[in-house]
């Protein structure tokens, strides 16, 4: 199976590692650098991820073992990634890099599972990762 990883270059804090599209494009709403309509669409936008794509429980908590989230390549996965046009959008419009990282093995300990996407802590460092620019 493939799985795939978009992200921007910054680290994050909680999971030291690349800082996933969601999270991202979070940080350009609480910097306040989209304009109250972009605001406004983003709302809308993750209110429809949270209902449609499952919401992983360890959020509950604070995401404590810091898990990262990888998309499954399934027709669930990549239908929730080809849906976030306004994410890819608004890194465009601001400048913000995205890139995909990519594996055919699992990319860490599996600590949740469901139709869309992994959840991993522990990254596997293998060298069987390749990450190239993201293209939209």
């Amino acid at each position: 199976m493939r799985y795939y990883r978009v992200h921007t270059t910054d680290i994050a804090y909680l999971t030291q590692q690349p800082r996933g599209v969601f999270t991202a494009i979070w940080k350009l709403v609480e910097e306040k650098t989209m304009n109250e309509e972009e605001i406004a669409e983003y709302w809308r936008n993750r209110k429809y991820f949270e209902e449609v794509l499952p919401v992983p429980p360890y959020y509950e908590t604070g995401n404590t073992q810091g898990a990262v989230t990888w998309f499954k390549d399934t027709p669930e996965g990549n239908r929730i990634w080809n849906e976030m046009t306004f994410y890819r959008q608004m890194a465009e419009k601001y400048g913000m890099k995205l890139y995909i990282s990519e594996r055919t093995e699992l990319p860490g300990e599996v600590i949740y599972e469901d139709d869309f996407q992994v959840a991993v802590i522990k990254p596997v460092e293998d060298g069987q990762t390749t990450t190239k620019e993201c293209g939209g």
